[in-house]
């Protein structure tokens, strides 16, 4: 009973915050723009690119010419794809205090979340998001959406709002070699080896540990939503852990 009601005066607070923001212009005009992306691929196909390690075993020249989420760092994929992904996600703080100035100048359709709207440097390319607490899918993030413990979970949302028919996961390894508490922050104390790059958190970054169970179970929750609107997920990603979707090769596709 006391879990249900700290649950029902979560949902109150982000009723309450979602009302209060209908009176800032940069809402307003992301849910403007998020219309403007409702269905726009319906029926196409568009790659989700992870961050780890297998991007480095991956035929990055083909996936290039697909449409293509980047995720946090993923911009420094950038010159390796042959240009920029057509949209990028991060909603993360830490990564956003970070590294902020580098996705803000990104020539891509940038999504956040309300949070971090004091971060982000607001532009014709910018939306804001609404992250809600309560775990479900959203097939309209115009009313928010569930972060899930990963961003590439809002990925998948965003595609699914977008209608694409098919979603191909590239580089969601599933595997930290730096274990401990999930959502813990911690500091690299060197290069990087649970991202493609070892200056993604180099030295000095801080950054939160992976919440694995909760992300599968965020997945699982997008495999069904997929499946139920006749539209599939695979998993392209080279050597990765993650069982929730169908295993794939790209070079398949």
């Amino acid at each position: 009973m006391m879990l249900q009601g700290l649950r029902r005066r979560l949902r109150v607070r982000e009723r309450v915050r979602q009302a209060h923001s209908a009176f800032d212009s940069r809402y307003r005009r992301s849910l403007q723009r998020l219309e403007s992306c409702r269905d726009r691929h319906r029926g196409e196909r568009c790659v989700v690119i992870g961050n780890g390690p297998s991007l480095n075993r991956t035929d990055l020249a083909a996936i290039g010419s697909e449409t293509t989420f980047a995720l946090n760092r993923g911009y420094l994929l950038f010159e390796r794809l042959g240009g920029p992904a057509s949209y990028h996600v991060c909603v993360n703080r830490w990564v956003y205090e970070q590294f902020g100035a580098e996705i803000d100048v990104l020539d891509c359709l940038r999504f956040a979340t309300w949070p971090l709207r004091n971060l982000v440097r607001f532009d014709h390319r910018s939306v804001l998001l609404h992250s809600l607490s309560r775990e479900f899918f959203s097939t309209d993030p115009k009313r928010g959406v569930w972060e899930g413990a990963t961003v590439t979970y809002v990925a998948l949302q965003l595609a699914y709002f977008m209608g694409f028919e098919q979603v191909v996961l590239v580089g969601v390894d599933h595997a930290f070699e730096t274990s401990g508490p999930p959502h813990s922050v911690v500091t690299s104390r060197g290069p990087d080896r649970n991202h493609f790059s070892p200056e993604y958190f180099g030295p000095g970054t801080r950054w939160q540990l992976p919440d694995l169970r909760t992300s599968e179970q965020a997945y699982e929750l997008a495999r069904r939503a997929f499946q139920a609107a006749g539209r599939e997920i695979l998993d392209a990603t080279v050597g990765g852990r993650l069982t929730v979707f169908p295993k794939t090769r790209f070079e398949s596709l």
